[in-house]
């Protein structure tokens, strides 16, 4: 059976899984899919937007359109051959023309595949009709493809052109009388000619051809340079991925009409610029003048730039002299009706946009100001839409393979990697973690070196990043302010993938530390990313940070302001070199125990954060930092604290498998404390009193085995967020009421010796979760029906009560608000769970299993929330009643005595899901029943006999049954480990049997078959 039928278990609620056994392995797989969003724009004037962005090269540079017979075989000849010499691909037809002949598709061809064309408007130019058709498909392709035009007009007056006057007026005389009946195509040229003329060009007016024909040659030159590809396409691996992206709907980055300003975000060398080239040389054919602006930095001033943009845009020369003020009013009146495409590379100053690119007002319809830079908020600042900013992303996030394929290419000259170094690519690959310019450096770095350069590159690189990268990555810290660098480095050393708040809590009581603020600055400048609520450092910037502290003495660790390596931090400690600079200190797991001396931390006086375990302090303790705002210390050695210690800033204390009895008196006042976790301390009896405590949120005393007392002053706690007093075996009560506004979770499991929790008060409005698992109970009091928040609530194993029919479900039933309700192994039986389930509205997860019931009451089919359903070894259970028909997952492996369910069961194969379990030997040895309404003929038939086009594409439907339960109306079967494939109408069903793909965890002694139904 194939793994792909136990993937919607794995994507299940949290609080689901642990009652499906579901194993952990990394081998089964998640499906996913990546669903295309439409855009939400509205206001698009062309609903017909490609779905990609296409370039096609052009075949020729210069299209020559001349009058045969007067220049052919002279001037036009000679500026030919010039052009050609130059190195410009030039197309100029030498065929003559036969009068009467209409013009080939071929030249008409050309036209379009040339970049521009050279117009050598002569004496006779305007009697060929072969010319005024070349002339009006240029004229076409220069509206459409916004080819270059450059009219000559070779010893006739652009006037004459203009107005069709002279020789002109002599052609369309006779033009005119020749095509009396298609108007349309006189009128066609003529306004042709008239463009053509209103077009800056050339005019020999009594010059030396040579010299004038120089001068061609030399604009023609400049033009095309500014149409050059400014980036090779074909050797940049991935680029078809973020294109792809750019290119969809939502941002419509090319063919509506509107002005649209868009930006392009990310880390330093994570390829912005590159994918800006390539997407300006692709659509820049579709604008009326362009202009790529890169080299922002301090030494490039904003005069310089705007003048880069208006000499692109023929908008300025060098004899013009403006100023910033000047250029605004010139870019805002010149370009208001003119289609422009403009490019600002690497932007990071608000100045720079408002000077170069204003507002939308400023530029024709259709216009794109594409903006790439390091600073996202700076694009907010401008204007630019949250839905027109696209973040470029590693390598990696786009495809697997792409990262691997760009650094063989720059390692070995192709994308496929040398067998024999895949091991070490691997190494190199996984360091630079899809960050193009890393790859293309270290790749490069190694080009043609042999193994054991390789190896000792990737040593190296441990231990001293690639100072290539991390030049260009420091660029954006440098330009941090010094808070926010402060803060870039403590999320580098000590918490890259930890919760955005713990980070705030712990760092904003630090003087001069504005985390909040700071944390926005970091993600708006693409050095930082929260996912969730967590953050994030690309792997590269946290090694960049590592390397700064480093670097502020490299020679000797206890001068550095953060520590993190267990080397450094167990030197400074064994050696008692720590100074006042080192502000924080984390020793996950040093190799070994440690034994210190007493005075190791004597000498640091400024230490806020010290995270440190597995070490012995044979002579005791004399100093700890007053400034410390986290202290996660585990297995403390001593009872006791030092005794000036007074860590009244505290916002963390951790202290899991200490030696304390009692919290010792230094830690008194502690008003700031936020955490305290004391888990796992054996020698733990009793609880500190937490009047001090008035801030305190999370209280983790789990595995506190002879804790056998919390203080009543608990009840103060009204900012407290979580209780954990799991396991504590040795706690008989609590205080007899809890009203603790704020709590969300109280976790009592295994609490072996409680026999009654305190009565809940009205202000218990926002509890949300409920463990009293394995707890002695005897009731749950009837105050838990002020719980108006609760979702989940757990009683799994409470089965030590007075009386076998518990009462606990009237009251239980008030809570409306339940969605998870566990009351497996509680033994319940017949009369236990009343007859009307109608209060448990919200309910979607039930688990009865390991009870003693023979049957569900009837009005469990009202439960329409209720999507699982546990009566897992309900050993007694005879029958099923009919479902909810929201009812997805039904598990019921053990139940021996089922015998018969409801013949409305189709209920409760849900075709959303389609996952049903139904392992019963008992249900399986009675065949006439089974047989009589298959769960598979009343579920699975309607679906095979719908025609093909109402069926989802890639519809998915899993089934696990037993044997007998296979319909006759199955025209295909086969004993064995699996059938071939076959088809019918469009779909696509396979059958499996269990021998080769049953997981280990399902029980062997179930003999059953695996549907697998997938639908193209």
């Amino acid at each position: 059976m194939s793994w792909s039928v136990f993937r919607r278990l794995r994507s299940l609620p949290s609080y689901i899984r642990p009652y499906l056994s579901i194993p952990s392995s990394s081998r089964i797989l998640s499906s996913c899919s990546d669903p295309s969003s439409e855009s939400d724009y509205s206001e698009s004037d062309d609903p017909a937007t490609p779905p990609h962005l296409e370039f096609e090269p052009k075949e020729y540079d210069v299209f020559l359109s001349f009058r045969g017979e007067d220049t052919r075989n002279n001037f036009t000849d000679h500026l030919y051959q010039a052009l050609v010499d130059k190195g410009i691909s030039t197309f100029k037809d030498d065929e003559k023309i036969e009068i009467g002949k209409p013009i080939s598709p071929e030249l008409l061809d050309a036209i379009e595949k040339s970049s521009m064309a050279v117009i050598v408007l002569s004496e006779n130019y305007a009697s060929s009709t072969w010319c005024l058709e070349e002339l009006a498909t240029i004229i076409e392709c220069m509206k459409e493809r916004e080819m270059r035009v450059l009219p000559i007009f070779y010893h006739v007056d652009p006037s004459d052109v203009r107005h069709q006057t002279g020789t002109f007026a002599d052609a369309f005389a006779k033009h005119e009388i020749r095509f009396k009946n298609d108007c349309e195509k006189v009128r066609t040229w003529r306004k042709a000619l008239r463009e053509v003329a209103n077009l800056s060009g050339r005019h020999l007016q009594n010059r030396p051809e040579t010299q004038f024909i120089k001068i061609i040659v030399d604009v023609v030159f400049r033009e095309l340079n500014d149409t050059l590809s400014i980036v090779d396409e074909d050797n940049l691996i991935g680029i078809t991925y973020p294109v792809e992206e750019l290119s969809s709907s939502h941002l419509k980055i090319w063919k509506d009409n509107q002005v649209r300003f868009i930006g392009l975000c990310g880390m330093s060398g994570i390829g912005k610029t590159t994918l800006a080239r390539v997407v300006f040389q692709r659509i820049r054919c579709e604008f009326q003048a362009c202009s790529f602006l890169e080299n922002f930095s301090a030494e490039c001033n904003v005069d310089t730039l705007l003048e880069k943009l208006l000499s692109d845009l023929k908008l300025w020369n060098e004899k013009d002299k403006w100023d910033a003020t000047k250029g605004r009013a010139v870019i805002k009146k010149r370009l208001r009706f003119k289609k422009v495409l403009i490019v600002l590379d690497d932007a990071d100053k608000k100045e720079q946009l408002e000077t170069l690119v204003g507002n939308c007002d400023w530029f024709g319809r259709g216009s794109r100001i594409i903006i790439t830079t390091k600073d996202k908020h700076l694009l907010e600042r401008h204007g630019v839409p949250q839905k027109n900013i696209y973040m470029v992303k590693g390598l990696n996030e786009y495809n697997e393979d792409l990262d691997l394929k760009l650094f063989c290419q720059e390692a070995f000259g192709k994308p496929d990697c040398v067998i024999d170094f895949l091991d070490l690519c691997n190494d190199f690959v996984h360091y630079a973690s899809g960050h193009p310019l890393a790859l293309k450096v270290l790749g490069s770095s190694l080009f043609g070196k042999g193994r054991e350069v390789w190896l000792s590159a990737r040593v190296k690189l441990e231990a001293i990043p690639n100072m290539d990268v991390q030049k260009k990555l420091k660029i954006g810290f440098d330009a941090l302010e010094d808070t926010e660098k402060k803060l870039f480095l403590d999320i580098a050393c000590f918490f890259n993938g930890d919760y955005k708040d713990r980070v705030i809590d712990l760092l904003e009581g630090n003087r001069y530390c504005y985390p909040t603020r700071d944390i926005e600055t970091l993600v708006d400048k693409s050095l930082l990313t929260s996912s969730g609520k967590r953050l994030w450092m690309h792997n590269l910037l946290q090694k960049m940070g590592w390397e700064i502290v480093r670097c502020e003495h490299q020679d000797n660790p206890g001068e550095r302001s953060r520590l993190w390596l267990s080397d450094d931090i167990l030197q400074v400690l064994k050696e008692n070199t720590g100074t006042d600079k080192v502000k924080g200190m984390m020793l996950n797991m040093p190799p070994h125990e440690e034994q210190l001396n007493s005075n190791a931390f004597s000498n640091m006086k400024r230490l806020g954060l010290l995270k440190i375990c597995n070490v012995h302090l044979p002579a005791g303790l004399g100093y700890l930092s007053n400034e410390l705002h986290l202290m996660e210390w585990h297995g403390y050695p001593l009872t006791s604290m030092p005794n000036n210690f007074q860590p009244h800033n505290l916002v963390e204390l951790i202290m899991p498998r200490c030696r304390f009895e009692q919290l010792p008196k230094e830690f008194r006042n502690m008003n700031n404390l936020k955490v305290l976790n004391l888990s796992n301390s054996q020698n733990l009896i009793k609880t500190p009193d937490f009047s001090d405590f008035s801030n305190l949120q999370r209280l983790i005393l789990q595995g506190c085995t002879r804790l056998f007392e919390v203080h009543p002053s608990i009840g103060v706690l009204n900012r407290l967020l979580v209780l954990n007093l799991k396991d504590c075996q040795s706690l008989v009560s609590l205080p007899n009421e809890i009203n603790l506004e704020s709590l969300k979770t109280v976790i009592l499991s295994g609490c072996s010796s409680l026999i009654k929790i305190p009565e809940i008060g009205e202000n218990m409005k926002r509890l949300l979760e409920l463990y009293l698992d394995k707890t002695a109970i005897e009731e749950v009091p009837l105050s838990i029906q002020n719980l108006s928040g609760l979702t989940l609530l757990n009683l799994s194993g409470c089965k030590d009560r007075q009386c076998e029919s518990w009462q606990s479900f009237q009251y239980l039933s008030a809570v409306t608000s339940l969605v998870a309700l566990d009351l497996s192994d509680c033994n319940l039986s017949d009369g236990a769970i009343p007859g009307d389930l109608s209060g448990f509205s919200s309910l979607e997860s039930l688990n009865l299993s390991i009870n003693n019931f023979t049957a569900l009451p009837k009005s469990i089919c009202k439960l329409s929330k209720l999507k699982f359903l546990y009566l897992d070894n309900c050993r007694k259970l005879r029958s099923l009643p009919s479902l909810p028909v929201s009812t997805q997952i039904v598990m019921a492996r053990g139940c021996n005595s089922l015998e018969s369910y409801s013949n409305q069961i189709v209920v409760w194969t849900s075709s959303e899901t389609g996952f049903t379990m139904i392992n019963c030997l008992s249900l399986a040895d009675n065949e006439d029943k089974f047989g009589e309404v298959s769960l598979l003929d009343v579920h699975f038939q309607p679906l095979w006999q719908a025609p093909a086009y109402e069926v989802s594409p890639f519809h998915h439907e899993s089934v696990l049954l037993p044997q007998t339960g296979i319909p006759k109306w199955f025209s295909h079967q086969k004993c064995g480990s699996s059938v071939s494939p076959f088809h019918n109408e469009s779909k696509f069903y396979s059958v499996l049997l269990p021998q080769t793909g049953i997981p280990k965890w399902f029980p062997s002694e179930m003999w059953i078959i695996c549907i697998n139904i997938i639908t193209y």
